[in-house]
């Protein structure tokens, strides 16, 4: 497995995205364990999650119970960086709520250290800006969480160029990543990445097979992955990724699994070697 850095800790060139295996839709449980563990039977060292992936309102955070259950049951379990995310809530009945002030982010860090079952948390990330709240404040609280040790390493998700640039400042030069959507049908990230990529920081895609989870759903926008996975017989998410990490080297794609042979396929990626004229062709899909 190739690797990649965020911050000071290397990391498996793709990560695993767990979300799909606590809300709608989901696996039982057995399936999304062997998922996890094929993952790190691969070499997968980053397991992105948050406590606001599940589906009923009493049970927030199943999806860091379900990964701290994974991890312990795996010897390699100890390897892994568990990215996280505060600031998210999903009442039960299908939407998504906002909360960033520093009183809910700090009492969620709490609660996510206690089903995750370890003393820091590797990577915590505030999920989304809050628009009652002034993103200094909630980014604020991200930094006094870093400073207790209560985690090791700071990230925003859902950011823009400002906000990134606003909380490396409030972080003193200690944001380590950024997790942004970012697939062949949604680009409008570009800037985020290009920023990252001046100042260092991990740039984590979330979504990034968005637009072409499946092969035989491929719209017309987005033929050249299909035809060029036909030419190399491999399929179009591994294409699409091989294309995200040549974008830049603090690309870490994080694509969501609920299956062992699904995140199996997404890691092959990392060996797929795009040439200048496919990765030219694919930019202006």
């Amino acid at each position: 497995m190739h690797s990649r850095r965020i911050g000071d800790v290397e990391v498996s060139a793709i990560g695993l995205g767990a979300m799909p295996m606590s809300i709608e839709g989901r696996p039982d449980e057995e399936r999304s364990l062997a998922t996890i563990h094929a993952a790190l039977d691969a070499g997968v060292t980053l397991i992105d999650t948050a406590d606001a992936y599940h589906r009923d309102a009493d049970e927030v955070g199943h999806n860091e119970t379900l990964i701290a259950k994974a991890l312990a049951s795996h010897d390699r379990g100890g390897d892994v960086l568990v990215a996280t995310k505060g600031g998210h809530l999903r009442p039960g009945d299908g939407s998504w709520t906002l909360d960033g002030s520093p009183r809910h982010l700090k009492a969620a860090c709490e609660e996510s250290l206690r089903r995750l079952g370890v003393d820091a948390i590797g990577l915590y990330q505030f999920h989304r800006p809050a628009p009652r709240v002034p993103y200094a404040e909630s980014v604020g609280a991200i930094r006094d969480l870093l400073d207790e040790g209560k985690i090791r390493r700071a990230g925003i998700s859902n950011a823009n160029p400002e906000q990134i640039r606003q909380a490396q400042e409030i972080l003193g030069g200690r944001l380590v990543s950024v997790q942004n959507q970012f697939s062949p049908a949604f680009r409008s990230s570009e800037p985020e990445l290009r920023l990252c990529d001046e100042l260092g920081i991990a740039f984590l895609p979330w979504s990034p097979l968005g637009g072409i989870s499946k092969a035989g759903e491929l719209g017309s926008g987005h033929a050249p992955f299909a035809r060029i996975a036909e030419a190399r017989g491999v399929s179009p998410q591994r294409v699409c990724l091989a294309w995200m990490l040549a974008k830049s080297p603090v690309v870490v794609p994080i694509p969501g699994a609920s299956r062992p042979e699904t995140i199996r396929d997404s890691l092959a990626a990392t060996d797929l070697t795009l040439t200048a004229e496919e990765l030219a062709e694919l930019d202006a899909a």
